[in-house]
């Protein structure tokens, strides 16, 4: 196991803060990136308690228009690929607030969500979408099928690399899963997080790191066969897996061992790369702070845009605090007028852009760039600009 990288000292990325009172007692915990040359996976080895992270939780996925549309197309490719129909169900780990399962309802076929937190499960049950309030494992997996039956797909969107034990979680999965069922998961690519310098995508609810490599790796350990790879624009850039039994649907797929060989051609399996890697983060973050700084002394105001878990990262490895932006602002109800995990920066509603008109906004949601960019178009034409940090530092 090699150490590549330190980001910590961090707190923890969605743990934003009610009042002033409680900055003194914050946690905060290591995060250093580590690379397995045996199993070529790239993780974080400081494990904090589910628990904490997920039983109370304030990301919700209806908030994005670019995930709304995403969500529509992947519940018809899914429903078409499987040629579903009324009777076969989907269950969903951590389903949230059951904005994917929706569009599956509009196809007439069963659903069934399951996630910890339980407050986002009461948001996911008002708009009747059934959801189980659990932590998801192998032991749930049994209890699941007993009561509903097998399903023609199970579904995790951005959760694989949120788990500890992986071989038991994609094992629950397949228990899960009809004889010609598919295991339908997405997550961020460890490819797109090298070349697009993503380092904010990094903070301890993602434990893993994916590779085609080390996804094949985790199906082999699993008795799974992966059939089948999606390249996805979303979040960055992320692979969507579909595998399935080895009885139904054979060995792993051409196209996917070819993708695992590209990679391997590419550096990705070695140590070198993440080195490299390592280098460009530091280059960023003075890169940024050079221009944030520069800006402050011609007497600029800056403002954030984003109270996101990446933004968590960022601004807490640069040093971004209250001097550089005395507010960020966020769609999300559930954030706002609250505080920013360790810079303790107060997060307002996106209208207060257009009542302070600051000089700039850096962006923290980069991956919704484009889309928050068309939304406050007004705060543009009137001479405001957009400091996009990542992947490559740009000034709109």
């Amino acid at each position: 196991m090699h150490h590549f990288l330190e980001l910590g000292p961090m707190p923890l990325a969605n743990s934003f803060l009610q009042t002033p009172e409680e900055f003194a007692d914050e946690p905060f915990f290591p995060m250093g990136v580590y690379f397995c040359a045996d199993c070529t996976l790239v993780q974080l080895l400081d494990v904090i308690d589910p628990e904490v992270l997920f039983r109370h939780y304030l990301y919700v996925t209806g908030t994005s228009d670019t995930i709304a549309r995403h969500n529509v197309k992947y519940a018809q490719t899914v429903v078409e690929l499987l040629g579903m129909g009324p009777d076969d169900l989907v269950v969903e780990v951590a389903s949230n607030d059951g904005s994917l399962l929706s569009c599956f309802q509009t196809h007439n076929v069963r659903t069934l969500g399951v996630d910890p937190a339980r407050n986002v499960a009461e948001i996911a049950r008002a708009r009747g979408v059934e959801t189980v309030a659990e932590f998801f494992s192998l032991e749930t997996a049994v209890h699941i099928r007993e009561k509903y039956g097998p399903a023609k797909a199970v579904i995790g969107n951005n959760v694989l690399a949120h788990v500890d034990d992986t071989p038991n979680f994609l094992a629950g999965f397949k228990h899960l899963i009809d004889t010609d069922g598919l295991v339908i998961i997405e997550m961020p690519y460890l490819r797109n997080l090298l070349e697009g310098l993503e380092y904010d995508t990094i903070y301890h609810e993602h434990l893993c790191y994916f590779s085609v490599n080390a996804l094949l790796q985790l199906c082999d350990r699993v008795g799974l066969s992966l059939v089948r790879i999606d390249y996805v624009p979303v979040h960055g850039g992320s692979l969507r897996m579909y595998a399935g039994r080895p009885e139904h649907y054979g060995g792993h797929g051409e196209a996917v061992l070819a993708w695992a060989e590209e990679e391997r051609q590419q550096g990705m399996t070695g140590l070198a790369r993440y080195e490299q890697f390592a280098q460009e983060v530091a280059d960023s973050r003075t890169e940024l702070l050079a221009l944030l700084n520069g800006l402050l002394a011609e007497g600029k105001t800056i403002a954030g845009y984003g109270a996101s878990a990446k933004g968590t990262t960022l601004i807490n490895y640069c040093g971004i605090d209250t001097r550089i932006l005395p507010y960020t602002v966020d769609k999300s109800p559930l954030k706002v007028n609250l505080y920013t995990p360790g810079t303790h920066i107060p997060v307002l509603p996106v209208d207060t852009l257009l009542e302070k008109q600051p000089d700039y906004v850096l962006i923290l949601a980069w991956n919704f760039a484009e889309e928050i960019m068309r939304q406050q178009q007004t705060y543009h034409d009137r001479g405001g600009q957009f400091i996009v940090p990542i992947p490559k530092l740009r000034v709109v």
